[in-house]
C-alpha cells in the first residue's frame, strides 16, 4: 500500500531538518513504537523532530510525493493507539515545538506551540492569575497538541468543558502540506473561550458510600439540586486501594465500596462554602427513595489537602495498570444513566468471569471500565476479552451512550465503531477523510482502514 523508506528518502528528510533531527537508531524507533495503549508495539522506519510548521509542511509534501505514511506523535500518553505507526513510515515527533509564545492576560488567551506539556501551560497561566481548566490525568507528560487532537477533558470538564471549548484559533498543517490559520482573537469566530471567573480557590468533598449504585445515583441528584461542581469523580473501592498502595498514602474510608470526589471552585468564598455544604447534604440524604446516602462526607479545604486528593485520583490509571494486564474502555452515557451503566458492566463481567475496576468522570457520565486479566490464563484472556467488550459497548449504546468519551477510537477501538455509529455516518466520515487526505498518508490505519 505504501512505499518503503530508503536512504534516498532519508537524505531528503535530512535536507529539510538537518542530520540531528532525522532519527533511525534503535532507541528512537523503540520510543516511537509505543504509547500507553496496553502492550502494543509498532516501530516506524524513521522519527523526525521538526521545529516549525514550515518544516512539517515540507515533510508532508515530500511524504505525499513518495507515498510514505506519517504518524504525528505528542507526549505518547494516548490510550487508544492513536500515535502508533501501524504502517511504519515516519513518526512526526513534535517535542521540539515546545514554546509558550504569548500569554495575553487582558484578553484571557494564550498562544502556544503544540509540544508544550499541559501542566507547564497550566502553571504558566496561573503565575499571572489565570486558569486553564482541562486537566487530563497525564497532564505532567501529555502535550497540548495531543489534548486538542483527542479533545481531552479530565475531572473539571463537567463545569468548564473539554479542550475544544478553550480554542480560539489554530495554525494547521493539512495532510497535503498546505498551512491554514482558522480562527483568531475574536470571541464570535469559530470556538471561543468560556470566559469564566478567574480561579481563586477550591474545596473538595470526599463522599464515601457503601454501595457504588448509590454513589452513581447521587451525581444527578446534585445537579437537580442546582449545584454546579467543577469536578465530580467516581472511584470504586478496588481502584482507590490500588492508587493508595501505588502512592503509599492513606485516605479516610478507603474501605468504602465507592467514593465521589466533588470539587467546587470560584472567587467568592462565601458562595463556595454554601455550595460545598449543600453538596454534602445531598450526598448524605441520597437520591430521594432511589438510593441510600453517603456513610461519611469529608471536606478538604486546604490547598495541600486538595492537591493530595487529586494526586490520588490522577494515580488511578497508573495504579490499575501496575496491578494487572488490563484493557481500558472509555464508556459514556447520559449522566442520569450512569447507575445503569455501572450495574450493567458489573453484571456482564461477573457473568463472563472477568474482573473489572471502574472509575471516571461521573459528572459527565464518563466511566472508565478497566478489564483485568488478573488470574486468567493467556488463552482465557484472549477468548473472553472481545465478547465482554462487545457486550459492554452494546449495553452502553442501549442506554443512549457511546464507546468513547475522551480517549478516541484510534487503533484499539476501531473494530467496535460500528456498534455506536451507523453505516451512513461511517461512510460520510470516510468521505471527509478522503477529501482532507486523498493519498491516505496521514496516520493511516486509525478509525478506518
Amino acid at each position: 500500500m505504501f512505499s518503503p523508506v530508503n536512504e534516498k528518502f532519508l537524505n531528503k528528510l535530512r535536507d529539510i531538518l538537518g542530520d540531528d533531527f532525522v532519527l533511525t537508531d534503535d532507541e528512537a524507533l523503540s520510543h516511537a513504537s509505543r504509547d500507553e495503549t496496553e502492550d502494543l508495539c509498532f516501530p516506524p522506519d524513521v522519527v523526525v523532530r521538526p521545529k516549525t510548521p514550515q518544516e512539517i509542511s515540507s515533510i508532508l509534501k515530500l511524504a505525499n510525493i513518495e507515498n510514505i505514511p506519517v504518524t504525528p506523535r505528542g507526549g505518547g500518553t494516548g490510550l487508544s493507539g492513536g500515535a502508533l505507526p501501524v504502517h511504519k513510515g515516519i513518526v512526526l515527533y513534535l517535542d521540539r515545538m515546545n514554546k509558550i509564545i504569548e500569554i495575553d492576560r487582558e484578553n484571557l488567551f494564550v498562544v502556544t506551540e503544540t509540544g508544550v506539556i499541559t501542566e507547564t501551560l497550566k502553571d504558566a497561566v496561573e503565575e499571572v492569575g489565570l486558569f486553564y481548566p482541562p486537566d487530563p490525568a497525564s497532564k505532567g507528560s501529555c502535550f497540548i497538541g495531543g489534548n486538542l487532537a483527542e479533545n481531552a477533558g479530565g475531572p473539571r470538564a463537567v463545569k468548564y468543558g473539554v479542550t475544544k471549548d478553550w480554542v480560539y484559533g489554530l495554525e494547521v498543517v493539512l495532510p497535503n502540506g498546505e498551512i491554514i490559520n482558522p480562527g483568531g482573537k475574536l470571541l464570535k469566530n469559530v470556538t471561543g473561550y468560556n470566559l469564566t471567573q478567574l480561579f481563586v480557590g477550591s474545596e473538595v468533598l470526599i463522599a464515601a458510600f457503601d454501595d457504588p449504585f448509590d454513589a452513581c445515583q447521587t451525581v444527578p441528584a446534585m445537579f437537580h439540586a442546582g449545584l454546579n461542581p467543577s469536578a465530580c469523580e467516581f472511584v470504586e473501592r478496588d481502584v482507590i486501594q490500588m492508587a493508595l498502595q501505588h502512592l503509599d498514602k492513606k485516605l479516610p474510608n478507603s474501605d468504602a465500596a465507592a467514593q465521589l470526589l466533588i470539587e467546587f471552585d470560584g472567587n467568592d468564598e462565601d458562595q463556595l462554602s454554601e455550595e460545598t455544604e449543600k453538596a454534602g447534604m445531598v450526598c448524605m440524604e441520597g437520591h430521594n427513595d432511589l438510593g441510600g446516602g453517603a456513610i461519611d462526607v469529608i471536606l478538604a479545604n486546604t490547598g495541600q489537602r486538595v492537591n493530595e486528593i487529586w494526586e490520588i485520583r490522577s494515580a488511578c490509571g497508573e495504579a490499575v495498570k501496575s496491578h494487572s494486564v488490563y484493557k481500558e474502555e472509555d464508556t459514556v452515557v447520559p449522566r442520569a444513566k450512569l447507575p445503569d451503566l455501572f450495574v450493567g458492566v458489573k453484571t456482564i463481567c461477573a457473568e463472563r468471569c472477568v474482573k473489572s475496576a471502574c472509575y471516571g468522570h461521573a459528572g459527565d457520565g464518563n466511566l472508565h471500565v478497566n478489564l483485568l486479566k488478573d488470574t486468567l490464563t493467556d488463552d482465557e484472556w484472549e477468548t473472553k476479552l472481545p465478547p465482554t467488550i462487545t457486550e459492554i459497548f452494546e449495553h452502553c449504546v442501549s442506554l443512549g451512550g457511546t464507546i468513547s468519551g475522551e480517549h478516541g477510537i484510534g487503533w484499539s477501538q476501531k473494530a467496535y465503531l460500528h456498534l455506536a455509529t451507523s453505516y451512513e455516518e461511517i461512510k460520510l466520515m470516510k468521505s471527509l477523510k478522503n477529501v482532507l487526505d486523498p493519498n491516505g498518508i496521514l496516520n493511516p490505519g486509525k478509525v478506518f482502514e
